[in-house]
C-alpha cells in the first residue's frame, strides 16, 4: 500500500501527462505562457502505463485520472487510457479538461476505456471567458460538454473557479445552467497555485460566499445519500434532488485528514500532496533499469513521508515551486 504515518493511505492517482496548455487562464499562468518541460524530460506513454501498472497491481492504487497542463494536448492519450483500461485489477479512469478539441475524441476516448470526465467551465460571458483564458474559445467548452454527455462520460462533472470582480457573480447562473443540461457542478476555491504567485486570500471566493450566493436563489439541503469519505467535494442537493451542486473549500475548510491522492507530474516525480515542497524522482528508476520493486519500493518512501496538511491556513506557508498546470490537479 501507499501509506503515511497518519494512518492515510493512496488509492486514488493523479497523472500528468504534459505541462503544456492552450489556454492561459489567469489563476494559472501569465498571458504569455510558461517555459514547457523539454521533451526528453517527460515521459513516454510505456513509461506512464508502466508506472501505472506498478501502482494498480502493486500499490492498491483503484482510480487513475489523466490530468494536464491539458492532457487532451497528449497524442496517444487514446492509447495510454485504453491500456490502463487493460490492466487487472481494472483501475477507475476519468480525465480533466479544458474541453478544448474534446468534441471531436469524446467517443473515441469512450471507447478506449474513459469513464467519466471533469470540464473547467468559469464563465457562460464570452467576454468573461476571454479576460479568463485569453483566448475566444466559450463555444469550443460547451460543444465539448455537450459531446462528453452524448457519448456516455457520466456523470458529465463541470469545474469552476470564482473569482473576485471577475466572475464571482456568476454562481447562480452557472449552476442553472448546468442544472437545464444535467451536467454536475463544483465550485472550487482558487489556491495558491498560480505560476505569478499573485495569490491574495482576502481576493479569493470562498465556499461560505458561494453556498450563500446559491441559496438565494436554489434550495440547498445536505447530501445524506452521498457519503463523502475522500471525495474533496462536499455535496449538497438542489431543490431537493436528485441533481446536486458540489464545493470544493480546499483553503477555508481543507481535508487533508481523509486525503487518498498521490500525484505524478509529466516528468515523472512523485508528489505526496499538491502543496508539497519536495517530489521523488521516478523517472531515473525507470530510465536506469531499475525493477518494478524498485521503483514501488520508492514510491512507498516517497507517499509515506507525508506531512498532516497543506498548511495553506498557517503562517509559515511556502507555494510550490510548480505551478498548477506543472503539478496535474
Amino acid at each position: 500500500m501507499l501509506a503515511d504515518s497518519f494512518g492515510r493511505v493512496a488509492t486514488d492517482l493523479r497523472v500528468s501527462l504534459t505541462d503544456r496548455c492552450n489556454l492561459r487562464c489567469a489563476y494559472c499562468m501569465p498571458p504569455e505562457g510558461l517555459d514547457w518541460l523539454p521533451a526528453p524530460q517527460v515521459l513516454t506513454g510505456e513509461e506512464i502505463v508502466r508506472l501505472i501498472r506498478i501502482g494498480v497491481t502493486s500499490l492498491g492504487i483503484r482510480e487513475v485520472r489523466f490530468t494536464g497542463g491539458e492532457p487532451l494536448l497528449r497524442r496517444e492519450l487514446e492509447s495510454i487510457i485504453a491500456r490502463t483500461a487493460a490492466l487487472t485489477p481494472r483501475p477507475d479512469i476519468s480525465l480533466t479538461t479544458n474541453g478544448i478539441g474534446l468534441a471531436r475524441r469524446a467517443v473515441a476516448l469512450r471507447e478506449a476505456g474513459l469513464d467519466r470526465i471533469n470540464v473547467s467551465l468559469d464563465t457562460l460571458r464570452p467576454e468573461v471567458f476571454r479576460k479568463l483564458a485569453r483566448r475566444d474559445r466559450l463555444p469550443d467548452v460547451l460543444d465539448a460538454l455537450s459531446a462528453a454527455a452524448d457519448a456516455g462520460l457520466t456523470p458529465v462533472k463541470v469545474n469552476a473557479v470564482l473569482m473576485r470582480g471577475i466572475n464571482d457573480d456568476e454562481a447562480v447562473p452557472l449552476l442553472a445552467y448546468c442544472l437545464e443540461h444535467g451536467y454536475e457542478l463544483r465550485f472550487i476555491e482558487q489556491m495558491p497555485l498560480d505560476a505569478q504567485h499573485g495569490w491574495k486570500r482576502a481576493e479569493m471566493v470562498t465556499a461560505t460566499e458561494v453556498f450563500e450566493s446559491l441559496s438565494a436563489a436554489f434550495a440547498l439541503s445536505e447530501d445524506s445519500e452521498r457519503a463523502r469519505g475522500a471525495a474533496p467535494a462536499e455535496t449538497f442537493l438542489v431543490n431537493g434532488g436528485p441533481a446536486r451542486v458540489g464545493v470544493i473549500a480546499s483553503v477555508t475548510r481543507p481535508f487533508c485528514g481523509s486525503c487518498d491522492r498521490v500525484r505524478l507530474t509529466a516528468d515523472g516525480q512523485v508528489r505526496n500532496c499538491l502543496f508539497a515542497r519536495s517530489e521523488s524522482d521516478l523517472r531515473s528508476l525507470l530510465r536506469g533499469g531499475a525493477s518494478d520493486e524498485e521503483i514501488a519500493e520508492r514510491w512507498q518512501a516517497a507517499v509515506a513521508v507525508k506531512l498532516p496538511g497543506h498548511g495553506i491556513n498557517d503562517p509559515s506557508f511556502l507555494q510550490p515551486d510548480r505551478p498548477m498546470s506543472a503539478i496535474g490537479g
